[in-house]
């Protein structure tokens, strides 16, 4: 339930027949799942038997989790960034004979596949019309100044602050002269 998930798990509540839940280990994070509208759940009292899990959590557990969730020959979206850490997947157990699969997402870009079905402008205008649901409100969690970010960033870093996403302000104020 950080961003990246909460994000997903927004957008993907919009679909008809579809049910979102939104899991993490952090009971706290129930109060973003019920301003989006969503269900939320521990991951040992996540619901089962489902067709596609999306991972977000960047934790091994998490995503061993995410393969214990499925259903025969379901699907989990990884998009989560190990960087250069190695992870261990529990690929013996049900993950042939139920045919799982693990399918692996950038976040970052769009499928050179995809790409050129829109443009930038288009994926931009459909994010800015998605983001104004007033309910992608709860995933912002702190405020601050262009000025004030080389004092606000190492403790965003450090976890001194804590939460999802941290809106910076660009006024008049803030504002930086090029040159």
């Amino acid at each position: 339930a950080g961003m990246v998930g909460a994000s997903v798990a927004a957008v993907l509540s919009r679909f008809p027949a579809v049910r979102v839940q939104l899991v993490d280990a952090e009971p706290a994070r129930a109060e973003v799942a019920r301003a989006l509208g969503v269900d939320f759940a521990l991951p040992g009292e996540a619901a089962g038997d489902l067709d596609l899990v999306v991972h977000a959590s960047a934790t091994e557990q998490g995503l061993a989790r995410s393969l214990e969730l499925l259903a025969p020959e379901g699907t989990v979206l990884e998009l989560s960034w190990y960087g250069d850490r190695r992870i261990g997947l529990p690929l013996g157990e049900a993950f042939h004979s139920r045919r799982l699969t693990v399918r692996s997402s950038q976040v970052g870009t769009v499928s050179p596949a995809r790409g050129a079905r829109r443009s930038y402008g288009d994926r931009m205008a459909l994010a800015l019309e998605l983001l104004a649901d007033p309910a992608f409100d709860a995933l912002v969690t702190g405020e601050c100044g262009f000025e004030e970010l080389p004092e606000v960033l190492p403790r965003l870093a450090s976890g001194e602050i804590p939460g999802l996403c941290h809106r910076v302000r660009y006024d008049a104020e803030s504002a930086v002269s090029p040159g």
